[in-house]
């Protein structure tokens, strides 16, 4: 089976989602087993797709999402992904930032951020952290290259859990985010699996990307295998028909497999992460339920 990038699937967008209201309106091919007794989770949203609107009108945007039925919002750390169109909001002070998301009437719980500024610049993430409110510092990538080694792979997960036990002792919990590349295997072992061997179950959480689901992975599976081991999920639906992205009850993901999973696997968050025109579909299906 093919394995594409992040950006090859989703064009640096993907979606994530939590509302079970909406899985009583999804296809019955969606709703298998489903537990009626499921919490509800609110709908939030991924900044990244969306940063060249976010960064033009900080407070618009954010109301804008909140109008379409959003609840919660995951940031990007600015210094961190300062490359990739975040630089006009690395001056923004963090108390700042959180006044103008709630005054939105959103929930900011986590945010994304690089493993160089974790390793280099942790002291001050933290800070940025807690001053912004959040309860969850995700490492988006470890950024290894294409030809790293499982020794490669397990020494950066030895490092995550040191900066894990850091921010622990600051009462945020760190989480790590896979791409397709975790779904590879080195030597025949799969190395998301390897991952979970190495690390501490306490001070790592994984956020899980659903769109994997592309190249034939279930969220359900893992959720399912590692038992509250996970802390959020990047929801995406996928169309083998048509090989592309899909809004979330329109493809293959079975979402009443995968939130009864999820509740075993610990999954607390729930965000979208597509582009705009998704976005707002998603929003209408949301608010149809």
């Amino acid at each position: 089976m093919k394995i594409i990038s992040r950006r090859q699937f989703i064009g640096k967008s993907m979606l994530g989602l939590g509302s079970v209201t909406l899985l009583s309106q999804l296809p019955l091919t969606g709703r298998a087993d489903m537990v009626s007794s499921h919490p509800r989770h609110p709908v939030g949203f991924q900044v990244y797709t969306i940063r060249e609107m976010l960064v033009k009108d900080f407070p618009g945007t954010l109301k804008m999402m909140a109008k379409l039925g959003y609840q919660g919002v995951e940031m990007c750390s600015p210094p961190g992904y300062i490359t990739s169109g975040f630089e006009p909001l690395v001056k923004m002070k963090p108390e700042l930032m959180r006044k103008i998301i709630t005054d939105a009437g959103l929930l900011c719980e986590s945010s994304h951020f690089t493993f160089g500024e974790l390793k280099d610049n942790l002291g001050d993430r933290i800070e940025f952290a807690t001053k912004l409110g959040l309860t969850q510092m995700i490492a988006s990538s470890f950024g290894l290259p294409k030809e790293a080694t499982m020794s490669d792979w397990l020494k950066a997960a030895d490092q995550l859990n040191e900066i894990g036990l850091k921010t622990k002792k600051a009462g945020i919990q760190l989480g790590f985010h896979n791409h397709n590349m975790e779904f590879e295997k080195i030597d025949g072992e799969l190395i998301y699996d390897a991952l979970f061997k190495q690390f501490d179950p306490e001070l790592i959480k994984m956020q899980f990307q659903v769109a994997v689901i592309s190249i034939g992975y279930k969220a359900s599976t893992y959720f399912l295998k590692y038992p509250g081991r996970f802390i959020s999920a990047h929801l995406a639906d996928w169309s083998t028909s048509e090989n592309k992205q899909v809004t979330v009850g329109k493809g293959v993901v079975d979402w009443g497999e995968f939130y009864n999973a999820a509740e075993i696997g610990g999954v607390k968050n729930f965000y979208v992460e597509m582009d705009m025109v998704n976005l707002k579909d998603s929003a209408v299906n949301i608010q149809a339920m």
